[in-house]
């Protein structure tokens, strides 16, 4: 097996976030579940709603790219693959994404959709509340992968978010094959209850028939996942079937849980919870580049954690400060 060029090549959607601050009620009005997903299945809905929105601010976002972003931040080699259409938007997110230093050469998309976006509504305790449509993220096609890239991550990161469509559900199955015949790992984050509901069989089949070494979940995604209420029967049940399981677990921290290790840390503590838009993501990425620097289970959550908590400090899912300086202090 050869020694892979990058730590970890990810394909997600290639959105642009669009944030703005909103009341409860509004939410509520809006008929949206509150710290959730929704997705918009048209532009004219998209437009819509943003007609609505206050004042914003657009930050290239998606979430295994903000994972990519953030772990390219601390000095890890990434890749990613994503569609983009041939429009403004597309032009934001591909020049965003190669400026933080990381590989992106799917080429975008001509014609209709638009280039993804999410609308996130961020509630004053920060929670934040997304409506994404898809766009032309949807229509990654196989023949867009660069399956050398994809042989040549040390780990393949996929998220649960872009297994909705049916032509990137066919690439992210293509590219798990390619992984694994490489000899890599393959990383999965579950992203949202919304997607467990509409896709629990198959990522149960994912989990069940070996190919995924590494799942990402929060504690409601582990508990929509398995139908059971308790929290530690659940880890058991899934711990036994990936040989590395990290659930995350808001306020009260992370475990990660690999063969019959298991290692927790506490939530980093910060002065306030601005917006939680893309706490997974970032949890994600300390600890996917803690795992690619050899360190063990409790420092690699101890990075995530650390992510995190600088992530929800401030609006947007992309880090504010030098990640990788503000890790090292931490971490000692």
């Amino acid at each position: 097996m050869t020694i892979p060029a990058y730590d970890v090549v990810a394909i997600g959607n290639a959105i642009v976030d669009v944030l703005s601050h909103a009341e409860d009620a509004f939410i509520t009005g809006e008929g949206m579940a509150k710290g959730s997903m929704q997705l918009m299945f048209s532009p004219e809905e998209a437009d819509a709603l943003y007609a609505k929105m206050g004042p914003g601010m657009e930050i290239s976002g998606g979430s295994a790219a903000n994972t990519v972003a953030a772990m390219a931040a601390m000095g890890a080699k990434c890749g990613f693959v994503g569609q983009v259409a041939d429009d403004q938007l597309g032009e934001v997110f591909a020049h965003d994404i190669r400026a933080a230093g990381i590989r992106f050469d799917t080429a975008a998309r001509a014609g209709d959709p638009s280039t993804a976006r999410c609308l996130i509504f961020v509630t004053p305790d920060g929670q934040r509340t997304m409506n994404t449509f898809l766009g032309a993220s949807q229509y990654l096609p196989a023949s867009a992968l660069d399956l050398e890239l994809i042989a040549q991550g040390a780990i393949l990161y996929l998220e649960g978010y872009l297994w909705d469509p049916e032509e990137p559900r066919a690439a992210m199955r293509r590219a798990i094959d390619v992984a694994r015949n490489a000899g890599r790992k393959v990383a999965f984050t579950l992203s949202d209850t919304f997607c467990i509901s509409r896709h629990r069989d198959d990522f149960l089949d994912l989990i069940d028939t070996g190919q995924i070494d590494i799942l990402f979940a929060n504690e409601a995604e582990l508990l929509s996942l398995t139908e059971i209420d308790d929290f530690d029967a659940a880890v058991v049940q899934v711990s036994a079937k990936v040989p590395t399981l990290v659930v995350t677990r808001g306020e009260h921290g992370a475990i990660a849980v690999s063969s019959s290790e298991k290692a927790s840390v506490d939530a980093e503590p910060i002065a306030q919870v601005v917006d939680t838009t893309g706490a997974g993501d970032l949890f994600a990425a300390g600890f996917l580049t803690g795992q690619a620097r050899g360190l063990s289970l409790e420092a690699s959550l101890k990075m995530g954690a650390v992510c995190a908590a600088e992530i929800i400090s401030h609006v947007g899912a992309r880090a504010m400060c030098d990640l990788k300086a503000l890790v090292e202090q931490k971490l000692g």
